[in-house]
């Protein structure tokens, strides 16, 4: 395994998916539950994140042939998405695409088990999350780095299911001051991510761009 891509990725899906910041979206429509309901919506979670994810490494880059789209092309509008969703958590706000819109949020607080929409898609496995694994699945050379980018996608989607399990413990410990710390220094981390992403691409696009 790749030890030098593994960080790298883990860091940027920690940052767009935010357990931490994301578990007031799960402790709202579960506040009422009796705990093996809100047990059950969480499993639902992590089955809704294992089938998604294993999708998208499994089927994303065919996608992009199948449209014609080159992976620069798709690096750079990732990035730019990645980066407005970065700009919103630094302002303390929530992108749409990413976390949904007000309607969907009112929506899923009456639903039985509101573990798939919205909080696995859009909000965990949403646009910037997807671009983010077909991006490095793209640029993936080798074995080791393929084995590397599995192993982030499990272990995040582990620490995510570990987080809504613990939902209970976490939270009373944490409060809103915690969880907009972290929002904002996700979003740093990923405003980052965001701009190498673009550098990158606007680099190979364009190499006359790289002096």
């Amino acid at each position: 395994m790749d030890t030098a891509c593994f960080p790298k990725v883990f860091a940027a899906l920690f940052a767009i998916m935010k357990p931490i910041a994301n578990l007031p979206v799960f402790l709202s429509p579960t506040a009422e539950r009796e705990p093996g309901e809100t047990r059950k919506v969480a499993l639902t979670v992590i089955a809704g994140l294992v089938v998604g994810a294993t999708v998208i490494l499994l089927t994303g880059d065919r996608l992009l042939e199948i449209f014609g789209i080159g992976l620069n092309d798709f690096r750079l509008a990732g990035g730019l998405l990645i980066l407005l969703i970065a700009l919103s958590m630094l302002h303390g706000g929530e992108n749409a695409s990413h976390a949904g819109t007000a309607r969907e949020k009112d929506r899923h607080q009456t639903r039985d088990n509101p573990g798939i929409y919205p909080p696995t898609v859009p909000i965990l496995l949403g646009p910037g999350t997807i671009s983010t694994i077909i991006v490095f699945k793209q640029q993936a050379a080798g074995e080791a780095q393929d084995t590397a980018l599995v192993a982030a996608v499990a272990g995040i989607v582990t620490l995510v299911g570990l987080t809504f399990l613990a939902e209970p413990l976490l939270g009373r410990l944490l409060g809103q001051t915690a969880i907009s710390i972290v929002s904002r220094l996700m979003g740093m981390i990923l405003a980052a991510i965001a701009m190498e992403m673009m550098v990158t691409s606007l680099r190979a696009l364009w190499p006359g761009l790289a002096g």
